[in-house]
């Protein structure tokens, strides 16, 4: 695996440099929710074979060999194209004709966002996930419409775009969703990717979170372990050899992107969040919160 990693940064600068204006990209701000929409035929022939911190949706109508961690995938006929970002590939063109759309959002924009949290708990851009979906001919037909409407809306000046654009990107992933084959069996995944993947549901399956009257029960990489029946060390290996984050990393964020959920969609107090989310102390919850989005819950809560 390459031990390369392009960020959005990266990513921007590399066609910038290439003098490619695939994208307006002005309105990047690290650490914002970000999205990004452009058409295949504006795009290079080749791309680089890197994992990246973003992800990516091409909607691929035209001929080319996906490098996909270590696999070669041959597209030639319309595909959706859902890659991990921790798993490095790349995108090579082999016929002229390139037609469709490829987006491109980071984390921020995905766990800021209630529609997606269904597909967190499926395998859609997981480790383990078949990343191509072959289309029919009535599913292009739908999926160009989704996204001729998320390209049209993104360059527009009407106010309610990022709800429309929202709207229509769920449409494609349940397009993607409603035709997949089986993904791969469990019994041909190493053995690191095995343990993570049962992480990954394990901590998935505990959101979102419904009442104070049940608080969140693991929250820690021991409490995850123990459940798992594995030693903490193991779980933390596993987990860091697959996504290059820490098992506890893995955790807070997505107790922080609970927490902003529930500031901003339910009307319990700051304790009752905190204590729901395992802090006994609402102290120890604000510097948590305050650590993560660098403001209070109260002032994050009030600004909704």
């Amino acid at each position: 695996m390459s031990d390369q990693l392009e960020t959005i940064e990266d990513y921007y600068k590399r066609i910038r440099q290439d003098k490619n204006k695939v994208f307006d990209s002005e309105d990047f701000e690290t650490g914002k929710s970000h999205f990004n929409i452009s058409m295949r035929k504006y795009c290079s022939f080749k791309s680089p074979y890197n994992r990246r911190d973003y992800y990516k949706i091409s909607f691929i109508i035209g001929k080319g060999t996906i490098h996909y961690g270590a696999h070669e995938l041959y597209i030639d006929r319309p595909a959706l194209f859902f890659p991990s970002p921790s798993i490095p590939y790349s995108w090579e063109c082999t016929s002229d004709f390139q037609e469709g759309y490829f987006c491109l959002f980071n984390q921020e924009f995905f766990n800021g966002n209630s529609e997606f949290n269904l597909f967190k708990k499926t395998s859609l851009f997981k480790e383990w996930s078949k990343p191509v979906v072959f289309l029919t001919e009535e599913q292009t037909q739908l999926a160009t419409l989704y996204f001729d409407q998320i390209y049209k809306m993104n360059n527009s000046a009407y106010p309610y775009r990022c709800n429309s654009i929202k709207s229509h990107l769920a449409s494609v992933l349940h397009l993607a969703l409603e035709n997949r084959v089986e993904d791969v069996n469990p019994s041909e995944l190493p053995a690191n990717v095995r343990l993570y993947r049962l992480f990954d549901e394990l901590l998935n399956k505990q959101f979102p979170l419904d009442s104070p009257a049940y608080p969140l029960v693991l929250r820690t990489p021991a409490d995850f372990a123990h459940h798992l029946n594995v030693h903490v060390n193991h779980l933390n290996s596993s987990v860091k050899s697959v996504t290059n984050l820490t098992t506890t990393q893995i955790i807070k964020e997505k107790m922080f992107e609970e927490s902003k959920n529930l500031l901003k969609y339910t009307n319990w107090d700051i304790a009752e969040i905190g204590y729901t989310l395992g802090f006994e102390q609402p102290s120890h919850f604000n510097n948590f919160f305050k650590k993560h989005a660098q403001t209070s819950p109260l002032k994050f809560k009030n600004s909704y």
